[in-house]
């Protein structure tokens, strides 16, 4: 094997983990979004999150992390779409924004 079957190898296998891991905190975002909505007698439209951004962060131990942002989109009522946010460092979630002081306008309106 020469030096660029094993960069190769590296290559395939940083892919592999970053997917996994990925994949992993994708389905933690979903179950907080969705525990936090249901909370809030939200729905969470969709079931699902969309990746905003990614990028590097440090947790409380200073160990570097990936940093994860993701929308999704909840309903009060079903019949409107607000959008939401959570941030996530590694597998843990750090912060949900609901917005929810737009959503207590909106009803006080109806």
């Amino acid at each position: 094997m020469d030096f660029l079957d094993i960069l190769g190898l590296v290559f395939l296998a940083s892919a592999g983990w970053l997917w996994f891991d990925s994949l992993k905190a994708r389905e933690t975002a979903v179950a907080a979004t969705k525990a936090a909505c249901t909370s809030e007698n939200l729905l969470l439209l969709d079931d699902t999150v969309a990746i905003r951004r990614i990028s590097l962060g440090r947790d409380t131990d200073g160990v570097l992390r990936l940093r994860r942002i993701y929308d999704f989109e909840y309903s009060d009522t079903g019949d409107d779409r607000s959008t939401g946010s959570i941030v996530m460092l590694g597998s843990r979630a750090l912060v949900i924004n609901l917005n929810l002081p737009e959503t207590a306008q909106r009803n006080m309106l109806h």
